[in-house]
């Protein structure tokens, strides 16, 4: 690989490079494997326990929240994938600054579902009926996830054109 003054890399910069690629795609499995667990814990059923499913979203929200973040930092850092591509590859920025915008929408969108998970969990609490509550955390759920799946499918991209590498969906 080229740097961008045309010059060839190092040993040990294609090295380096090669051991940020390993950790991210160690990171985007984890990454999935919180989303995998979202999407079971919103669809288990009702019935068996109203307080017992919130929890298991809230647990399973509360993973995922955790894993974005250190996805966020892996990736927006100043020796980030980021900052990587855009010194490496300059003509994706444009793709670099979607995937960074999405970082801001989706980290919107997992504090919006803590915030109606929280006011589930109150419904609870007070005895009121939880039905409403339940089906806004199951909508704004979905909606993270869908979320969530294009902004990974963008990265996955981003790496193809970037690296010629394909990072796996991690199935």
């Amino acid at each position: 690989m080229n740097t961008t003054n045309g010059g060839e890399k190092t040993e040990s910069e294609v090295h380096a490079e090669a051991q940020h690629i390993t950790e991210v795609r160690r990171r985007r499995a984890e990454l999935l494997e919180s989303i995998n667990a979202l999407e079971q814990a919103l669809a288990a059923p009702l019935p068996s326990g109203q307080i017992r499913w919130v929890q298991g979203v809230s647990e399973a929200l509360l993973e995922l929240s955790g894993d974005f973040h250190d996805h966020v930092e892996l990736t927006e850092g100043p020796e980030g994938l980021y900052a990587r591509v855009n010194r490496s590859s300059p003509r994706l920025s444009h793709q670099v600054e979607r995937l960074t915008q999405d970082h801001a929408t989706l980290t919107a969108l997992i504090s919006e579902l803590l915030t109606v998970v929280g006011q589930a969990a109150g419904t609870f609490a007070r005895g009121d009926s939880m039905v409403v509550a339940l089906d806004q955390v199951r909508d704004r759920g979905t909606t993270l996830i869908a979320a969530l799946v294009r902004h990974r499918q963008r990265g996955s991209d981003l790496m193809y054109e970037g690296y010629s590498v394909d990072i796996g969906g991690q199935d």
